[in-house]
């Protein structure tokens, strides 16, 4: 027997096919039904395309559709707007890539939402239009103290700070692409629960993605299948800005199966954050140090990352201010340079993979680093390195291990080290070369060498 479709069961059913074939059957329900009883923006004086400032009809039916427990619908078009606030219970509906909110300026910012839950935005391109945001606030969009915060398939373009800043957020940011801020293009500080996955961030002056914490903390971020790429430097300095993703003294970060590329410093740079976990990403073309893990963080995973052109693969640094305890394997690191954005400094540019203490290097490739393939220690900063099973070929010196009075323990173990320019491996005072061929023997009872295959 044929049933009769209803005209509302038809847009349903249709709506829900069309959905299906872009994502999970679970995604495409969930949309549908956000998008059922919504309010159409029209029904309550907001039209698209207008010339005139928005902001009073805009803010007008956001609240009158949160009073009604709806889903705010806006058509394809331009709606110009600024300083909208977003209460608790917020959920927008845009057509992707043709709902586009445009910032007037003022003195303010496009969105703010603060000290509300459930709020959602999908479907909609914010665009700042380069125009000047307020002293008070650090980007186009703001949202401070939000609990289930949810962006997705939103686009957010051309703001005059950073695009999208979350303090103290939970929730997730998907499938959003960012870019022209001016400054970083997403930061988050002391999230509450945050997930970062599958979105595009480029071309943003100062950062990618920024996972950061005004005091040390555990965080739990995930920043998971995104693409960062063509990220500058405009405020200079030696890696406090210009990087892909970078984690600030927040503790548990999960950074994984990204792809970045084209930054002016690191693709990945964690500086102070504990329990770190760096996996499975690609990083190619870093202007300085590709994947960093420094100063005072104890506790780091780097594994299975590659690396494709930097000035440094992956360092693991700052022993002297508490800097500890990785797992570095399985990564592979070619095309190093010995160019950097800066004058050289400390041991300076041209290394695959340099590390300090309660470290273990094992299973890596490096191939083509001009100046060292691994740098064991810096100075007397060197304790319990253990460097095993690792590849290294056409480096400048293989392996390079310090021998200052005061450095700890080294076992040097079972590597490859092929091609090497100016020694296989050998000790090292500072930059200075202080042994000859260390290869399976060593003079220094701290220093353990033995099992490695060397050959030209």
């Amino acid at each position: 027997m044929t049933r009769k479709i209803s005209k509302l069961n038809r847009r349903a059913f249709l709506a829900g096919t069309a959905l299906c074939l872009s994502g999970t059957v679970a995604a495409a329900q969930m949309k549908v039904a956000d998008l059922r009883g919504s309010i159409d923006s029209a029904d309550l004086g907001l039209l698209p395309n207008a010339t005139d400032d928005q902001t009073a009809q805009f803010q007008n039916a956001v609240n009158r559709a949160v009073e009604r427990g709806r889903a705010l619908f806006l058509p394809a078009g331009t709606y110009p707007v600024a300083n909208l606030r977003l209460p608790s219970g917020t959920l927008i509906v845009g057509v992707p890539g043709r709902t586009r909110l445009v910032y007037q300026g003022g003195g303010g910012q496009l969105i703010r939402a603060e000290g509300v839950n459930n709020v959602g935005l999908t479907g909609i391109t914010f665009d700042g239009a380069n125009r000047s945001i307020g002293d008070f606030t650090e980007g186009l969009l703001h949202f401070i103290g939000v609990r289930n915060l949810s962006l997705d398939n939103c686009e957010i373009a051309g703001s005059a700070k950073m695009g999208l800043v979350m303090d103290r957020c939970s929730g997730r940011v998907e499938n959003c692409r960012i870019s022209g801020a001016a400054e970083a293009g997403l930061r988050s500080n002391e999230a509450t629960g945050l997930a970062i996955t599958g979105n595009t961030v480029t071309d943003c002056a100062n950062g990618g993605i920024w996972v950061h914490r005004w005091r040390e903390g555990e965080d739990g971020t995930i920043v998971s299948g995104n693409r960062v790429e063509r990220i500058g430097a405009r405020y200079g300095g030696t890696g406090q800005f210009g990087n892909g993703i970078n984690v600030f003294r927040a503790h548990g970060v999960m950074i994984s199966n990204n792809r970045v590329t084209d930054c002016a410093f690191s693709a990945i740079r964690s500086n102070a954050g504990s329990n770190v976990q760096i996996v499975g990403n690609s990083c190619l073309r870093s202007g300085e140090t590709a994947i960093y893990s420094e100063f005072s963080f104890q506790g780091a995973v780097i594994a299975n990352n590659i690396v494709d052109g930097a000035t440094t693969g992956i360092s693991i640094a700052n022993f002297m201010d508490g800097g500890r305890m990785a797992v570095c394997s399985g990564n592979l690191i070619r095309n190093i340079k010995e160019e950097g954005p800066y004058p050289p400094e400390v041991a300076g540019f041209g290394i695959g993979i340099a590390a300090e203490a309660d470290t273990t290097l094992t299973g890596n490739i490096i191939e083509g680093a001009p100046k060292f393939g691994m740098m064991l220690g810096w100075g007397p900063y060197m304790r319990n390195i253990a460097a095993s099973q690792n590849v290294l070929r056409e480096c400048g010196t293989g392996i390079a291990v310090t021998v200052v009075d005061g450095a700890g323990a080294a076992v040097i173990t079972n590597n490859v080290v092929q091609g090497s320019k100016t020694g296989s491996i050998n000790g090292f005072r500072w930059l200075e070369r202080a042994t000859g061929e260390l290869n399976n023997r060593s003079e220094f009872t701290n220093i353990t060498v033995s099992g490695n295959q060397v050959s030209a």
